[in-house]
């Protein structure tokens, strides 16, 4: 694959479009749906920094917010990185998570952000058992939900990840808060969540997210590595809550999730059930693995 291509698609998908209007058919099926509750999820972490540390700022604002006090997310983790959970500090952060009601989910266990679809089966098998360990001896409890590195899988890999009794988690909105060769921020932040939202919004009205709990499970990614992210949570928050507004959707009386059991029941309702499933993947990545694949 071309790298620099990759790269240059990444820096275009800034470029984003208009929302969808909301048609009156669209607007009459929506009265027919369950409200929505947005499902928080956070990449990379946790953030073994030692100055103003921003997974553990996530943590904070999470818990006390003006929207709603107490949310519990889902964070997927790097486990054994020196930077982030294979640190002192990060394992401490982890142990925070977990205290706090969030969800340990698994992203990583290499030393580095590396895809799993590079691995050999004997190294994809060692860090899977490592990382799930890592977990448990946290929670008690082997992680139920992966996201794999850069949206990747395959079959082989998809198929480990059944064996660890892990099910995979992939998104309908993604924040563009990633840290991309030294820019750091979502300058565009609003549109891109409101654009987003509407694309979901016309799935919602043909019916085909589930209601889990009487509300609709809708994910979002954020990265909790991410200072901008960490500085701005609270407000993204509220974007969220716009989003729907503007899109004409409706929230639940509690918009975002406060229970773990809750929390947990949603996500792997949202989870990838086959391999072969079509998925859309945030940004550009559907493009870069289907050229990937040719």
């Amino acid at each position: 694959m071309n790298y620099l291509i990759v790269i240059l698609s990444v820096l275009l998908s800034g470029c984003i479009g208009a929302p969808i209007a909301l048609t009156a058919q669209t607007e009459q099926r929506l009265q027919a749906q369950a409200p929505i509750r947005f499902l928080l999820t956070f990449d990379d972490g946790p953030s073994a920094s030692g100055y103003n540390n921003p997974t553990r700022s996530v943590v904070a604002d999470l818990a006390h917010n003006p929207v709603l006090p107490g949310i519990k997310a889902v964070f997927f983790v790097q486990t054994e990185g020196s930077r982030s959970g294979g640190s002192p500090r990060g394992q401490k952060t982890l142990q925070r998570e977990y205290a706090a009601g969030h969800i340990l989910a698994f992203h990583t266990a290499t030393a580095f952000h590396t895809n799993h679809r590079w691995l050999n089966d004997a190294e994809l098998e060692r860090t899977l058992t490592l990382g799930a360990a890592h977990i448990a001896a946290i929670t008690g409890t082997s992680p139920v939900l992966v996201r794999p590195p850069f949206w990747n899988y395959d079959k082989r890999t998809f198929a480990a990840y059944q064996r660890h009794g892990m099910h995979v988690l992939l998104t309908d909105l993604s924040a563009n808060d990633g840290k991309i060769w030294g820019f750091n921020g979502s300058p565009r932040r609003r549109a891109n969540l409101y654009r987003q939202l509407s694309v979901v919004r016309e799935h919602i009205a043909l019916g085909e997210l589930p209601t889990v709990d009487g509300v609709i499970p809708v994910v979002v990614t954020f990265h909790d590595i991410n200072r901008y992210t960490a500085r701005h949570l609270q407000e993204y928050l509220q974007i969220l809550m716009d989003s729907a507004r503007i899109n004409g959707i409706k929230t639940a009386a509690e918009p975002f999730y406060t229970d773990h059991a809750a929390l947990e029941r949603a996500a792997l309702a949202r989870t990838v059930k086959d391999v072969n499933e079509p998925v859309h993947l945030p940004g550009v990545w559907n493009w870069v693995w289907d050229a990937d694949a040719d």
